[in-house]
């Protein structure tokens, strides 16, 4: 990592949490597409239901002495990360995640779906579709299986693709979110036939 010309080492694995805070937006901007696209996912976490929001309320304003654990270690996500890249994914599964990421896009798609075209302006890169199937490979394994299904990868197309759809003013002046858009884009990217 390099700050002001300083070059850091950082040491694997490296991750980069980033929180978007819709109120607290003063003095911030928002990340060029191309940052964006380097985040795996885009998770929107809600507030927390009443039984554990009391619980945080309660156990935030007492006095706390927590004890910590370190349960793995930096080689342990090492050898995770490994052990992800080694689960198959079949020929299907993988046209799959690029077919709904290519049915992102309108320009250069004569296919384009008229929503696409009507409420699109940029529309997912190939690095979503790495996402989906690295994604995918994450949750078969802590699913118990050693096998991507479609399941999995239909699971991760909001989280994968609602940070690279781009949506153009019609979108934005009808309240089209980018989530609708996925919606429609799993009704109408159909599975391949020979099922998984």
């Amino acid at each position: 990592m390099t700050v002001q010309g300083k070059t850091y080492q950082l040491h694997e694995p490296f991750y980069v949490f980033a929180t978007q805070n819709p109120i607290e937006l003063e003095g911030t901007y928002p990340l060029p597409e191309a940052q964006l696209d380097r985040f795996m996912f885009h998770i929107i976490i809600e507030h927390p239901p009443y039984d554990e929001e009391l619980e945080v309320a309660r156990t935030t304003t007492a006095i706390q002495n927590p004890q910590l654990n370190r349960p793995i270690t930096g080689e342990d996500l090492i050898a995770f990360q490994r052990l992800v890249r080694k689960v198959p994914v079949s020929e299907p599964v993988l046209r799959h995640a690029l077919d709904l990421v290519r049915a992102s896009r309108a320009k250069n798609n004569p296919d384009a779906k008229d929503f696409v075209k009507k409420w699109v302006a940029f529309g997912a890169s190939v690095r979503a579709a790495q996402y989906l199937i690295l994604g995918g490979k994450a949750r078969a394994l802590t699913s118990g299986r050693y096998h991507v299904s479609f399941d999995d990868i239909r699971a991760l197309a909001h989280p994968v693709l609602r940070h690279r759809i781009i949506t153009n003013f019609h979108a934005q002046s009808e309240g089209v979110t980018t989530d609708q858009i996925v919606d429609r884009l799993l009704e109408v990217v159909p599975l391949p036939r020979s099922g998984m």
